[in-house]
């Protein structure tokens, strides 16, 4: 049976197989000291795309004074978010299809020159289709990165890779506030994007001299050559633009029910229906009917899109929280937040344990159920409250989805071969990254219609004449009276609460779709391709 894996080598030109499940042989005893560069590879890859979205947040003000756009300006994270989300799946079957290397090698590429041209940007429209092209690159980084990963480390050490790889993302939490801020004050900010060259050079060029995939069986005699499918890619990418944008602008630049979301919600319905007739018929279909039909797939994807969709609670809802009603500054507010990063990849790196004893699935249940608790404890913190109230809530969820999301990556890169793998990750990334639009929009309607309703029912005068201006009124302490201020607190506290319980909704339908559809056993795939299948692991 023919074998494939990654090899890595050093300068010396020695090779050593690197196996996943269902990939290859057994690491030998020097595989990892061979395999250290491309790990540095992958965590230099991933902190681009990590620290991308946080070290931009804080030098917003400094780009809208210089380039001007104040009314579009939200589109610097949207359009990079659209372009990441819809390609997931593009380069997913790229990578199954031609290789992991020239994927992540033509995403990095993309994504710096993307950076150059946002460093250049002359007007606000020209960053945004920049950072649009920063996000085509962005989707390759995300997805390859993860396949990578789980093709360099079989099932037992795998769990060592995803724990690195979490402790990045914890540390780009961090770290991208500061480094943003710093350039913003100190220098230009410009320098945000520039910085992304050094590290996705020092990335390319570790990726280009150590990762070395073996070279693909030939293809017999009459067998037709690999095929791209360029309907099925540009259908996935009109279809997830189109729900995107209905998602983002949706509420903000219209009302629900205006006729520009009825019609961008339409025409992506018309999108999506053509988008399966196109797949359908497709020799090598972009998004394969095999990732809908298997359970263990479809249960892993709505499972993490749940969790995507709980997510934007403390993301999006948590720092104006520990703002307008705690009253803490921008920089305080952050670290409230970023506690949950301090506690995720401790909880990750010790989920092996636990899934090794229990299984996936009962692992991933026990994680989303202690989430479950935790979202239902925030609407209970007193008012106003402590900020280490709302801190130790974080540090707990933290914990709790750790112990959730890498035992479903991992399990379900397990059920799948080499050739399936990059498909598979990225439509489990796929379906987190939808995830957090959908609750971005359902949640921001949530608050908006808690504090209108508050604001038309207000008991007290002097208050703001409509939601926009609510943050704007808590930001300058003389604009209203001790009353109104109260009362407004009390009235973002409430929003909030009511986001955080959506979130446990969410929460709940994880719960429901591991108990209820995912099967009560991973189908596990052997490590060593020649030998009898092995038990699955619950």
């Amino acid at each position: 049976m023919h074998r494939e894996g990654i090899l890595v080598g050093g300068a010396g030109g020695g090779t050593e197989a690197i196996s996943g499940a269902g990939a290859g042989p057994a690491l030998s005893p020097a595989a990892p000291r061979r395999r250290g560069p491309v790990v540095a590879a992958l965590m230099l890859c991933m902190a681009l795309s990590a620290i991308d979205g946080t070290i931009v947040s804080t030098a917003v003000p400094q780009i809208v004074g210089d380039l001007g756009g104040l009314s579009v300006f939200s589109w610097l994270f949207s359009g990079y978010l659209l372009a990441v989300t819809v390609t997931l799946p593009v380069y997913g079957k790229l990578s199954d299809t031609f290789g992991r290397k020239p994927v992540l090698i033509a995403g990095v590429i993309f994504f710096l020159i993307g950076s150059v041209l946002c460093a250049a940007a002359w007007n606000m429209a020209a960053l945004i289709a920049f950072r649009v092209v920063q996000g085509i690159g962005g989707g390759a980084l995300q997805g390859t990165v993860q396949t990578i990963a789980a093709d360099l480390y079989p099932l037992k050490e795998r769990p060592r890779i995803q724990a690195r790889l979490s402790t990045v993302w914890a540390t780009s939490a961090v770290a991208g506030p500061v480094v943003g801020g710093l350039f913003a004050v100190y220098a230009d900010w410009r320098w945000i994007f520039l910085v992304n060259l050094p590290v996705g050079a020092l990335a390319l060029l570790l990726v280009v001299r150590h990762l070395h995939e073996p070279s693909r069986t030939r293809r017999a005699a009459g067998t037709p050559r690999p095929r791209i499918d360029w309907a099925g890619s540009l259908a996935v990418f009109a279809t997830g633009a189109l729900l995107l944008t209905a998602l983002v602008q949706g509420g903000v630049a219209w009302p629900w029910l205006s006729a520009p979301s009825l019609g961008l919600l339409g025409a992506t319905a018309v999108l999506a229906a053509l988008t399966v007739f196109i797949e359908r018929r497709a020799a090598e279909p972009v998004i394969p009917g095999w990732v809908w039909r298997r359970r263990t797939i479809v249960s892993v994807n709505l499972a993490l899109g749940a969790m995507g969709l709980l997510m934007v609670a403390p993301t999006v809802f948590l720092p104006t929280y520990a703002q307008s009603v705690l009253g803490l500054g921008p920089i305080a507010a952050g670290f409230v937040l970023s506690v949950m990063t301090l506690s995720w990849p401790v909880s990750a790196a010790f989920s092996n344990r636990v899934y090794n004893r229990i299984g996936f699935r009962r692992t991933a249940i026990t994680g989303m159920s202690g989430a479950l608790l935790v979202l239902l404890a925030f609407p209970l913190l007193p008012y106003p409250g402590e900020a280490w109230q709302p801190a130790l809530i974080m540090l707990l969820l933290g914990a709790a989805l750790g112990l959730f999301q890498l035992p479903l990556i991992v399990g379900v890169q397990s059920t799948v071969g080499w050739s399936e793998r990059g498909t598979t990750t990225a439509s489990v990334l796929f379906c987190r990254q939808l995830g957090q639009s959908i609750g971005a929009a359902l949640f921001g309607a949530v608050a908006n219609g808690v504090l209108a309703s508050r604001l038309a029912d207000a008991p007290v005068a002097g208050l703001p004449a409509d939601v926009d201006a609510v943050s704007h009124a808590l930001a300058d302490p003389g604009a209203l009276t001790d009353a109104a201020t109260d009362y407004l607190r009390r009235a973002v506290d409430a929003a909030v609460d009511q986001v955080y319980i959506g979130a446990a909704a969410a929460a709940a339908v994880a719960l429901l779709v591991l108990v209820f559809v995912a099967p009560r056993r991973f189908p596990i795939l052997t490590e060593e391709p020649e030998s009898a299948p092995v038990p699955p692991l619950d």
